[in-house]
């Protein structure tokens, strides 16, 4: 139990946190909870991306049932990016740490953290929220295209432990904050942390590319595109990429 309250549990071995998760969802538990294993053999990121599995790394699913619209609750995915951001920036000095649009936290331009939300079905205006994280704590796999980074490539020992129990705290301080204020508190911190704001960037979408320029956050956490011409689009989902840079 953390010092805000959430509970915390440690697994030697799972397929993934988040299934398990969802499997706890559906035999009862409510959370808040957060469950991490110190192996997992089927971890998975977005778009269905195999997770590396690296010894010494965080591996961890929070769990929280939330009255709200599916619409709402992922605006978390941006608490989770700070609070795991938060984490990574507390260990080091010397090095800014970042968060890119969607759901990424980069140290030097170079991914150290992935997030994941995914939701449970549940009975009436429940969502049942899982928050999967990632941090590369100890090692940082090798992925042509995507550059990644560990802590410890940068001289900071983390323990999982500890990284765990300061993670859940942070991320229950900034969905207190959502609870209480809403997402623009959380819009501001994310923005104050934004890799790419006001450069140009490539966003991958499932039917097309896009090129334009990173202006903004929208109130529902869509990125705002500025396109050649003056015209603006919302992005909702997509891969984004900086040319010429990390990330």
């Amino acid at each position: 139990m953390t010092s805000a309250g959430v509970r915390t549990e440690w697994l030697d071995a799972i397929d993934s946190t988040n299934e398990e998760a969802r499997r706890r969802f559906k035999a009862g538990e409510i959370g808040p909870l957060w469950v991490a294993a110190r192996r997992q053999t089927a971890g998975r990121g977005r778009r269905g991306r195999n997770w590396a599995d690296l010894d010494g790394n965080l591996y961890c699913s929070g769990m929280y049932s939330l009255k709200c619209s599916p619409g709402e609750a992922a605006q978390l995915s941006f608490a989770a990016a700070i609070a795991a951001a938060e984490v990574c920036q507390s260990a080091l000095s010397g090095h800014s740490v970042k968060v890119k649009w969607p759901n990424d936290v980069l140290i030097g331009g170079r991914k150290v953290c992935g997030i994941l939300l995914e939701s449970a079905d549940a009975p009436g205006q429940v969502v049942q929220l899982v928050v999967g994280i990632g941090i590369n704590l100890a090692a940082a796999p090798d992925i042509p295209d995507r550059p990644a980074i560990s802590l410890a490539d940068l001289g900071a020992t983390v323990d999982a432990d500890s990284a765990l129990e300061r993670l859940a705290r942070r991320f229950e301080h900034w969905r207190s904050v959502w609870a209480r204020e809403g997402f623009t508190p959380i819009r501001d911190a994310w923005l104050s942390r934004a890799h790419g704001v006001g450069q140009r960037c490539l966003v991958r979408l499932e039917t097309e590319t896009l090129e334009g320029v990173f202006t903004d956050l929208a109130s529902d956490g869509s990125l705002k595109l500025e396109l050649a011409g003056g015209q603006s689009r919302l992005i909702s989902a997509g891969d984004v990429f900086f040319p010429g840079a990390l990330g």
